[in-house]
């Protein structure tokens, strides 16, 4: 398994991007008023994801120190990151489209300035989960991690 790359997130937001502010475009006369709180559960997500990372970190680093992570569990741990970081992506995509809906006709509509906060606040929140989804991956590593290194470098040989 390799670790998230960036420009796979992006590529995932950008299409979502696109995606939202296409949706948002043909349909946004028929929405009701956006929940201005209703990117909170990605923050809440993100939180959770971060404490884990930090308690991980510590029991991978320090395994004399109490319980050793069991294999099965860091790869939970990365199952989940990744997913995080993708779900992440796709949300902070969403909500930007729905940014580059709203501000240039926040003037012009009420509704389009009544709604920008919670466009806002849900691409923070979406981004925090992405910024926790990767720290969480990152403290899943083991402190000899190989996987740096190209495969020639690893030792050993066939012969």
């Amino acid at each position: 398994m390799h670790f998230t790359r960036a420009r796979d997130l992006a590529g995932v937001g950008l299409v979502a991007a696109v995606a939202g502010y296409l949706v948002v475009r043909l349909t946004y006369g028929q929405w009701p008023p956006l929940p201005t709180l209703a990117g909170i559960p990605l923050l809440v997500l993100a939180v959770v994801e971060a404490a884990l990372g930090v308690s991980l970190r510590n029991r991978i680093r320090n395994p004399e120190q109490g319980r050793p992570v069991q294999p099965l569990t860091a790869a939970r741990a990365v199952a989940l990151a990744k997913a995080s970081s993708l779900l992440g992506a796709i949300m902070l995509g969403f909500w930007l489209g729905v940014l580059g809906y709203l501000l240039p006709r926040r003037v012009d509509l009420i509704a389009a300035a009544e709604d920008l906060p919670s466009a806002i606040v849900g691409a923070l929140c979406a981004a925090a989960l992405i910024a926790a989804a990767l720290w969480l991956e990152h403290c899943c590593r083991t402190p000899h991690d190989q996987d740096d290194q190209r495969p020639s470098a690893q030792g050993g040989h066939i012969g």
